[in-house]
């Protein structure tokens, strides 16, 4: 079943999808409304974000449904923003046994908090996300890809605050973000315990090409990601994958005045990504980010309930 054809009601059924790799590779969800991506920033500020009828959780309950019905269990890079608005889809997220992690506050860059205000945004973040599901947060992405050599901080900070790994570094050239020089695989930063679990890239003559997903598995033809992430396993390696609940709805509002950069990079093949990204979920084996990498992970303790005073 495709996404375009998922039922409103979530079935429980999980079926065996036909796998043509064997190797198990980490399915991501940026989860952040359309309104609140970089690409839009110019054109809809922050203080109106809760005047915007929100499309998230009907398009989080799609990609459920996708999931069940491919017996595939994710990590949800969740909005503390949009946690405490959507408590119920938290817990649903969860109750289908996919891993929880955090993608920061109010999607703010790292690089432009100073370390204080980094701590307080991945602390409250955190908290609201544990707090409403009851699951511990191990991981954490940073908005627009946006920890790097501006920001050496960031993972002491991390750490100090509970976290175990982040998948924050995408090893290409963008203009918008890309750490070119940082490795391809998974790291310690500097003398940090935690783990940096970079954006899948292939090294093809002498470049990093981007083949995680994100803008790019909409704009290039499908047998580009399709080969790609092939020949990444071949070489008994996993794949870290993202997308957005955005990327499947087509009819989300259209903002007006956006430069055509910005336009193209959001809208493209929206109408062809339900059907793209279904096959995707077929075509590989999918898990949370703390499985495929499980023998790098400590498990962590249920967090404790907050004492009220």
């Amino acid at each position: 079943m495709s996404l375009s054809e998922a039922p409103t009601s979530r079935l429980r059924a999980r079926l065996e999808p036909p796998y043509r790799t064997s190797a198990l590779n980490a399915m991501t969800v940026d989860v952040e409304d359309y309104f609140q991506v970089q690409a839009l920033s110019e054109r809809i500020p922050r203080t109106s974000w809760d005047e915007i009828p929100r499309r998230v959780e009907a398009n989080i309950d799609r990609l459920l449904q996708l999931f069940a019905d491919n017996s595939v269990s994710a990590t949800f890079f969740t909005l503390g923003w949009i946690a405490e608005r959507h408590p119920e889809m938290m817990r649903r997220i969860a109750a289908d046994n996919h891993e929880l992690a955090s993608h920061g506050y109010d999607h703010t860059r790292v690089d432009r908090l100073t370390p204080a205000k980094f701590r307080e945004d991945v602390r409250g973040a955190k908290g609201i996300i544990e707090e409403i599901t009851g699951c511990s947060v191990q991981g954490y992405r940073a908005p627009t890809f946006s920890i790097g050599s501006k920001t050496p901080w960031a993972y002491e900070i991390l750490e100090e605050e509970g976290y175990s790994y982040s998948s924050s570094v995408y090893p290409i050239r963008h203009d918008l973000y890309g750490a070119l020089d940082a490795p391809r695989h998974p790291f310690h930063p500097d003398s940090s315990m935690i783990w940096e679990f970079p954006l899948t890239t292939r090294r093809i003559w002498g470049q990093n090409i981007p083949c995680a997903g994100g803008g790019y598995f909409r704009l290039l033809p499908y047998w580009t990601s399709l080969r790609n992430l092939r020949h990444i396993n071949a070489a008994d390696e996993p794949c870290i994958f993202y997308m957005h609940p955005w990327e499947i709805d087509a009819q989300q509002p259209r903002v007006a005045g956006l430069r055509m950069r910005s336009r193209i990079r959001h809208y493209t093949n929206l109408r062809a990504m339900p059907s793209r990204f279904s096959r995707l979920v077929r075509d590989f084996r999918w898990g949370r980010m703390d499985e495929v990498f499980a023998d790098r992970l400590v498990p962590l303790a249920p967090p404790q309930p907050m004492q009220v005073a």
